[in-house]
Parts: C-alpha cells; structure tokens; sequence
C-alpha cells in the first residue's frame, strides 16, 4: 500500500506542463520545446526496456518450463518443489518488470522537477527531484519485499494444508519442497542480471569510447545514437535485474531458515517456524518510518546533502530495527528450543534460545551497515580514495586502472571479517539457523535498501533526459549531484546483496548438508578437496565469460557508431538492437554453467562432492563479486569527480586552455585527465554491472540447486564416493 502511495505521488506529476513562462521559452538546437523532446525520449526508452525484457522473457518462459520438467523427473514427489520454483520465478519476473516499469516513468519526472530551475529556487528544484528519484526508489522497494513476502505466505499455507506435516521430517520435506520457491526466484535474477548486465555495459561501454574519448561529446549527448540504449540499459539491468536478484536474496534466505527449522521440534509444533517471515514483515514497517525522514523531514536543497541523507536511511532504519528485531525474537520464539540432525550414532542435537536466535539477527544487520559503510567510504568521491583515484588520472589511464584494481581488493578488508565474525558468532549461539537469521537481519531494512540502490539508475536516466532534451547546463549539473550519490548507493545496495548471498549460501549449504546425511565436510579428502579447487575456479570462468560478452558487444557497438557518425545519421534502434540480440545470447552459456556444474558433480560422485564444490564457490566468489562492484564504482565516481571540476590542475597542465576551467584551477571535460578517467570507468563498467552483481547471484545459486535436489544426489549417484 505504501509502494502504491508513492506510485500516485509520482504519477501525479504532469511533465507536460512547466510552470511559469521562462521554462516554456526553453529551445533546443533544433527550434524544438526540451519539455517535448524529453518526453518523446522517455517514450523511447520505456518502449527499449520493454521491448527487451519480452524478448527475455520469452527466453526464461521455455527454461522455467524445461527445467520444471528436470525438478519433476528427479524424485515423484517433485511436483511440490516444481509448483514452487515456477511461483518463485514468475514472483521474481514479476519484482524485476515492476521495477522497470516504474523507473523508466519516475526518470521523466525527475528531470521534470530538476527543470524547474531559478537562482531564486535552486535549492528547491533540487530537492523535489530527489524526493522524485527516492520516491521512485521505494514503490520497487516496498512492492517487492511485501510481494515476495506474500507469495512466500501463501505457498506455506497451502502446502501445509496440502502435505499436512506432523513429524519434524514431514516438515523437513515440506521445507525442502518450498525451496524451490527460492530456486525459481534466483534462476529468473541470474539470467536477468547477466543478460541487462551485458546490454546496458555494451550500450554505455560503446557510447563513452566513441562519444566521449574520440568525438569529445558529453555524456548521453544527443548527438551519440548509443545514448538511447545505454539509458534503456540502466532499467534492464540496474533496476529489472536488481530487483530479481534482491528478492532472490530475501526468498533464498528465508527458505534457508524455514529448512533448518524443520529440525527443531518445538519450532514446528506451534508454528514458530514463521519468525523468519515475522521479521521481514517487521522489517517493512521500519522501512516506512525510516523513508518518511527521506521525503518528509529531511530537505536536501544543497548537493552536499545527498549522500547524507541516502546514508541516514540506513543508520535509522538500523537503529530502530534493533529494538523491533528483540521483541520479534521475544514474541515470535519459544523460549528455549533444540535442533536434531542426522541418525542413530550420529545424531547431533543443538540447543538455542530465543535471545541467541535475536542475537544473530542483530549481528548480520550491523554487519550489513559496515558494508554499507565500507563501501561507501571507497566508492564515494567524497572520500579519500576515490579522490586518489581521480588524481592519479593525471599521470594516464593505465595508472588509473592500476589504482582502481588495488582499491577493489583492499575493499574486501573489513567486509570479509565483518562476515566472518558474524558466520562464527552466529554459528556458535544457534547453528545453520543462526546464519540464515542472520541473513535475514541484514535484509531487515531491504526495502530501505532496495529505495536507495532504486535512487541510482532513475537519477541516472534523469540526467540522460536533461541532457538529451538540451535543456540549460545548471540543470543537468542538479541531475549530475543526483547521479553521483547514487553511484555511490548502488555501490552499497551490491555490498548488501554480497554480504547477505554469502550468509544465505552458507545457511543453505549447512541445510544440504543435514538434508544429505554428512556429518562432517572434510576438505582432505581427495573428492572434496578436489571440487573445492573447481569451484574455487567457477566465479572465474563466470566472470571470464561475462566480461567477454561485454567486449564482444560494446565492439559491435562502437562500430556502428562510428558508421552512423560517418554517414551523419542518427538511428538509435539499430544500436538498441545491438544490445539486445548480443544481451540474449551470451547469457545463456554462463547461466548453464552456473546451474548444471552442481548437478553434473552431484549427479557423478554424490553429495561430498558437492559440499567441496560449494565450499571454493563460496569463497572464492565473495571476494570476487566484492572487489569487482567497487572497483568499477570507483572508477565511475573517480569520472564524475574530476566533472564536477574538483581535481586541482596541475603546474605543468596550466598552459593547456583545454585543460583547464576559466579560472585555470581545476581541470575540465574532455582534458587529458578526464579521458583517462573515462577509460577507466569503461574498464570497471563490466566489473560493476555485470560480473560483480552476478557472482552473488552464482553463489546463492548453486547452494539453492544442491539443496533441492540433495536427496537426488544421495540415491542416485552414478559414482557415489
């Protein structure tokens, strides 16, 4: 409902008609009205987005039913995990079309409101655009939590009235079946964050070389036939595939806590299984306390406040979440409670308590707000080393890339700790469910999150549109402060979806390992040992493939800009086309490699196998998908520092009038810096957008698959070790 307020707050907005008779007087090169031009080009873009995302929903339709056939033939009582794989998937398809629906509505008006331009109202214009861009934000955020969390309730409920579980293995089974929900939810996120990954990396890598290094244009300049596709892009992947990824994350999560739970008697006996729903939904609720600072008791009428405000979300969401979480965990659990795995000599019984249960929550949502935190501090050009990073610009690209590499892997830091601290406390006061709590404790404030990471893409558009539409420079200079903080939040909004897919893979692997019977993971033995180094491997190949993809596209792109410049045309379909036909056809192979590796192991050697696998994948992919995501935001800050003219000029460069403002202190767009800054945003846009985000997708995933068809690999093992 609040998801919807919002939607009406933003559709009331009519970007047809400025008020006041300067705006109105506004004309482009071509005697054209910018209010026209802008929103014939939100038109294009909408159409772009939705023509790709029916193309690739037509693909995901023929896999989802294929591979429901595969969940099918693998056990008869399958079609209970098959129904829940499809209800994820379709759930999932729908998160990600909402998202995209309402960006490519919210951008329009963003630029609408940043427009409405004065040196008496500045501040003003700028604070309307971002509660506009906020606000666009939350509807995804809001819609998406309470819609997974509806479904999810839903299915629960019906197969507990279908299955009708006594015993805590009836409810073990149950769970197990309704882990395909978050199966169906993850598949759906991969293929749409590989495929928008590559479509908006080949649109926006091509545009930048072409326009920006060697034609001098600005950013999303009309004049570049890219520019319309690099912005449909920004809604097929930042916002369509983040959504699918970020309800994968809560569906994977809280389905890692609803199969450990099925272990606990006194958890099952009175329905207590349903703390982790309970906390989402508590969750939500904060969430809207929390945006209300955003659009009602904060005004952010100086560029300087944008970034504070985004970052007070999560502090205040955090704090009131913490006293919330404890009466949740009071409420919702029964004092005292055990859980039993395995049989006869080894069976195992772990002894928790509602106030470790709350405990671990509490820990994965502060360890949340480090990452944040941490993130933000290397990925924000109001920090130390994005400065850096922009100065070593001065001395050429290749620097740059060097810089920006080692930044990446230095971000992994305290990150990784913060993770590992939470794994080993919440391990140790409640096990396999402590971990999945904990998970969900960092997804507490996902809607909060989900309206921030949101915030980036439609600022993002919104300066295409001002910059398309030609309207006056201090315009695109308020939509340019919007943007640059949202880098910024989407930076943090990948760290959460990293920090959480490690947690979530790590509960769902404890679930396949008690749902198979092993009771110890012991990595010197040569099967698993030698599957920990294959799946070590695997973000690898993943990302290898990924990052190709890119090149390959972007090349196709830029050729055909350089064509159209040539023959001086301008007809952006052609690239749109570009991008879409390469986005559809190299996500597939990554994909298939991502859901059949586990299978093929699974189904060859059995279930030691498959926990080496997942042991490397987990490791070695969180490490990866950390460095890559600030690496490449990063870079892309690093680009908007030195264009905001904040990188001081140096002594040998003050001659050069192209360098330099008409004060001659800072350089400016299109110098030697500049270019090498844009090189080396180009090289991390891949790492940011594509590779990076899907890794945590790939680890998540090939946990969820081992899960659900854990029982198969245990039965019917070709060569069971």
């Amino acid at each position: 409902v609040y998801g919807l307020y919002n939607w009406s707050v933003i559709n009331d907005v009519d970007t047809s008609k400025p008020k006041g008779d300067s705006e109105s007087q506004l004309l482009t090169k071509k005697n054209e009205n910018p209010y026209d031009v802008m929103n014939r080009t939100s038109v294009m873009i909408q159409k772009g987005a939705l023509t790709f995302l029916q193309a690739e929903y037509v693909f995901l339709g023929i896999f989802i039913a294929v591979f429901s056939i595969v969940v099918l033939l693998s056990d008869k009582f399958r079609v209970f995990t098959a129904i829940a794989f499809v209800s994820g998937a379709i759930t999932s398809i729908i998160s990600g079309f909402i998202g995209m629906y309402v960006a490519t509505r919210a951008n329009v008006r963003v630029t609408f409101k940043a427009s409405l331009y004065s040196k008496s109202n500045a501040g003003n214009s700028m604070a309307e655009a971002f509660k506009m861009a906020f606000r666009g934000g939350a509807v995804m955020g809001f819609c998406l939590v309470s819609l997974a969390l509806a479904v999810l309730t839903v299915v629960i409920f019906v197969y507990t009235m279908a299955l009708n579980p006594k015993t805590t293995a009836d409810y073990t089974a149950m769970f197990e079946f309704i882990a395909g929900y978050g199966l169906g939810g993850s598949t759906v996120a991969l293929f749409c964050r590989v495929g928008g990954g590559i479509y908006t990396k080949a649109a926006d890598v091509g545009a930048d070389l072409v326009g920006k290094v060697i034609h001098n244009l600005n950013e999303d300049s009309p004049d570049n036939p890219a520019t319309i596709a690099d912005n449909v892009g920004d809604n097929v992947g930042d916002i369509a595939g983040m959504g699918s990824d970020l309800f994968g994350s809560f569906a994977e999560s809280t389905c890692a806590a609803l199969v450990v739970s099925g272990t606990s008697a006194e958890l099952t006996s009175g329905a207590y299984f349903f703390f982790p729903l309970i906390l989402s939904a508590a969750g939500i609720l904060v969430c809207i306390i929390t945006s209300f600072f955003a659009t009602n008791f904060m005004t952010v009428d100086h560029k300087d406040k944008i970034e504070s405000t985004l970052r007070y979300q999560l502090i205040i969401s955090t704090i009131l979440l913490i006293p919330v979480i404890y009466f949740v965990g009071h409420f919702s659990l029964p004092a005292h409670f055990s859980f039993v795995s395995g049989e006869g000599a080894d069976k195992v019984t772990f002894n928790c308590s509602s106030l470790n249960v709350t405990y671990c929550a509490l820990c994965g949502l502060v360890a949340g707000l480090m990452i944040g935190y941490i993130t933000d501090y290397y990925t924000s050009n109001a920090n130390e080393p994005c400065q850096e990073l922009a100065k070593s610009c001065q001395s050429g690209a290749a620097i740059n890339i060097i810089q920006g590499l080692a930044l990446g892997y230095k971000s992994c830091i305290i990150p990784i700790i913060a993770i590992a601290i939470t794994i080993f406390v919440s391990s140790k006061l409640a096990g396999m469910y402590g971990i999945a709590i904990a998970a969900l404790g960092m997804l507490s404030n996902l809607a909060t999150s989900l309206a921030i990471d949101g915030y980036g893409p439609i600022s993002d558009n919104a300066g295409g549109l001002a910059e398309m539409s030609e309207f006056p420079e201090e315009v695109r200079t308020t939509t340019d402060a919007l943007d640059a903080a949202g880098n910024t939040t989407a930076a943090v909004g990948k760290g959460f979806a990293i920090g959480s897919a490690c947690l979530v893979s790590l509960a769902l692997f404890g679930a396949f390992v008690t749902r198979t019977g092993l009771t110890v993971v012991n990595i010197l033995e040569p099967i698993q040992f030698s599957c920990l180094i294959v799946g070590a491997m695997i973000p690898y190949a993943f990302s290898a493939l990924t990052i190709k993809s890119v090149g390959l596209a972007a090349d196709k792109m830029i050729e055909e800009i350089k064509s159209q410049m040539k023959r001086n045309v301008n007809i952006p379909e052609e690239c749109i086309k570009i991008s879409t036909e390469a986005s559809l056809q190299e996500m597939i192979l990554p994909g298939v490699i991502v859901i059949f590796t586990p299978l093929l192991l699974g189904g060859l050697f059995g279930p030691k196998a498959v926990s080496g696998y997942l042991a490397g994948v987990i490791v070695s992919g969180v490490q990866m998908a950390i460095s890559s995501s600030n690496s490449g935001g990063a870079w892309d800050n690093a680009k908007k520092y030195i264009e905001a003219k904040k990188l001081a000029i140096k002594d040998e460069d003050k001659e050069k009038e192209t360098h330099k403002t008409p004060k001659g202190n800072h350089y400016i767009k299109h110098s030697d810096p500049h270019k090498a800054a844009v090189i080396g945003d180009t090289v991390g846009d891949p790492l940011k957008d594509t590779s990076g985000p899907s890794l945590n997708i790939l680890i998540k995933l090939s946990a969820i698959v081992s899960l659900v068809f854990g029982t198969f690999f245990s039965e019917h093992a070709i060569f069971l070790v």
